[in-house]
């Protein structure tokens, strides 16, 4: 297929969410410039926070920008030795004073689309309320959300603005997930990741490009599961969050979709399984963690019916598994915290066909408004002192 719109047609309400999977490769080469354009105002911003001993890094959002920092945590925690945290905006609101128990100097870096959602801005300014120092790195698609608007001139922020084409207009967030943990990634982990958003852009496009890709997605789509499970370890298990979420949000809920560590399956979500179910397991590059990877896809393989289990895989076993192995071409050694971001294609494309087969509008999975592609009906009330 050259695109994900082998078996769709631009008038069936997908045109935004099929140009926003396809342009992906096309943005990170673009973010990787932004950021290197950026290098000496992002080292001026940055590095005095690092070297600080005492600096606590809070990456945060909601929904799929809450899963960028999960993502993104453990690698950060290594590159940056600090202490890192992801979490979700809609934690940091609801219990401020909880999430920042510890008035320690905190570098807040969030996440927003369109910075609109009502969380993203109460978050930063609950960090400020809270803390006695804190300093905000606001990474958006949008330059006239409330968030990028309001940091904009702020002494202690540093706004980082993505591709124009990166601020999705489909439901469902898609190259938008991707380039700001792209950019993070880039703007924090410094020179180690030099080079790999061409590596991700060329594997993508192979992907896209790819009929056998499309056949097997196809397949999988085809069986009419009931329910779909993503596994992932490490910055993987992140990645099978927002698989979840991106299959929950183009079905309209009607397909369920879960997500778990490979060794945490087994500890009670496992029960989720029946003979209607598939499992997408994400195969860590780490030799070590992908050990763990592999003793739950054979068990999953020896308990459900064949071809109910697949794995998204860059190492050497995967031609070894046939076409229960989805392939992310040289990416063999890449850093999982960076293989997320190709992966994730796999399950933005199980979405997208299965809200096809579902006879559903995969721009706009909830015509009637129940859920909104910006957050609404949200009360914030005042943290007192």
């Amino acid at each position: 297929m050259t695109t994900p719109s082998g078996a769709l047609s631009l008038d069936d309400g997908a045109a935004h969410t099929v140009r926003e999977i396809v342009q992906q490769s096309a943005l990170w080469r673009e973010v990787d410039r932004i950021v290197a354009a950026s290098r000496e105002s992002l080292d001026a911003f940055v590095r005095p926070l690092v070297a600080r001993g005492d600096l606590r890094v809070v990456l945060t959002g909601a929904g799929t920008s809450a899963f960028a920092g999960q993502v993104l945590q453990p690698a950060l925690a290594r590159r940056l030795g600090r202490r890192v945290d992801a979490v979700a905006t809609t934690d940091l609101v609801a219990d401020p004073r909880g999430c920042f128990a510890e008035d320690v100097p905190t570098l807040l870096v969030s996440f927003a689309r369109s910075g609109d959602s009502p969380e993203s801005v109460a978050a930063t300014a609950l960090a400020d309320q809270v803390l006695s120092e804190v300093h905000h790195l606001v990474i958006t698609c949008n330059e006239q959300g409330r968030l990028a608007r309001e940091h904009a001139e702020l002494p202690k922020s540093h706004v980082l603005l993505m591709p124009a084409a990166s601020n999705d207009r489909g439901f469902a967030m898609t190259s938008s997930f991707t380039c700001m943990t792209l950019a993070a990634l880039l703007a924090l982990g410094g020179s180690a990741y030099d080079g790999v958003a061409e590596r991700l852009a060329e594997a993508v496009e192979s992907i896209c490009e790819s009929d056998a890709v499309d056949r097997t997605v196809g397949a999988l789509v085809a069986r009419g599961p009931e329910r779909i499970v993503f596994l992932g370890s490490g910055p993987l298990k992140g990645l099978a969050a927002e698989s979840a979420l991106k299959v929950l949000e183009l079905t309209g809920g009607r397909l369920m979709a879960v997500s778990e560590t490979s060794l945490g399956f087994r500890h009670g979500p496992k029960a989720v399984l029946n003979d209607r179910s598939v499992v997408v397991v994400y195969m860590s590059n780490d030799p070590y963690t992908r050990k763990y990877d592999q003793d739950i896809s054979a068990e999953l393989r020896g308990n459900l019916p064949a071809g109910s289990v697949v794995t998204v895989s860059a190492g050497p076993d995967a031609e070894a598994d046939g076409n229960d192995a989805w392939p992310l071409p040289g990416l063999d050694g890449v850093e999982d915290v960076a293989l997320a971001l190709s992966a994730v294609v796999y399950a933005q494309l199980i979405a997208l066909r299965s809200s096809q087969a579902r006879g559903l509008r995969a721009d706009n999975p909830f015509p009637s408004g129940e859920v909104n592609r910006v957050v609404q009906g949200v009360t914030l009330h005042p943290l007192h002192n």
